[in-house]
């Protein structure tokens, strides 16, 4: 690989890298060819953008960006490496988790996941990472949080209202009866 291309390869990398708030840094060595294409097919399918390159390419990549954002993240930067690039930070876990389920095996590896400003380093942090809840999961959480003491206001102004009928009608059926 010449200079050209390197620095070819850095750039898209640096585009991916400020597209996505999310990513995941993965070791797919020793899966086979099939493997591998199987894992491309379902993260295309998932929306995730799946990439290979060289751990220094990936690093010059990330600290022409902002050297010390993504320092967490260098460590990782060994062996075989494979990007896993989503707008869902939840999804290449899941991919991850259900390949390994499927293929009988502990590939790939999770060396780390940048998701929106953290760092997650290890394979031990794959399961946390499965359940995580999107923004939008968090909002609508948060809204029906807000909501429900509403609901009871209105529930307990509506039984109020039956209550006071009630009270009304025992009244007016005791005044008859005198």
């Amino acid at each position: 690989m010449n200079k050209d291309q390197k620095n070819e390869v850095i750039e898209l990398l640096k585009d991916k890298f400020n597209q996505y708030n999310n990513f995941y840094v993965t070791n797919t060595e020793s899966l086979t060819v099939e493997q591998v294409g199987k894992l491309r097919r379902i993260c295309f399918d998932k929306k995730v953008e799946m990439k290979v390159a060289k751990n220094t390419l990936i690093k010059k990549a990330l600290e022409s960006i902002d050297s010390t954002r993504f320092t967490g993240v260098y460590e990782s930067l060994n062996g075989v490496t494979a990007l896993l690039f989503s707008e869902n930070a939840k999804e290449p876990a899941m991919i991850i988790s259900a390949f390994r389920k499927d293929a009988n095996t502990e590939k790939p590896v999770l060396k780390a996941a940048f998701i929106d400003g953290d760092v997650f380093e290890g394979d031990d942090q794959l399961k946390a990472l499965t359940t995580l809840k999107s923004k939008h999961d968090l909002i609508g959480e948060i809204i029906g949080l807000l909501q429900s003491p509403a609901k009871n206001v209105i529930s307990g102004l509506n039984a109020g209202a039956k209550l006071a009928g009630l009270i009304k009608a025992l009244e007016d059926r005791a005044g008859a009866a005198n």
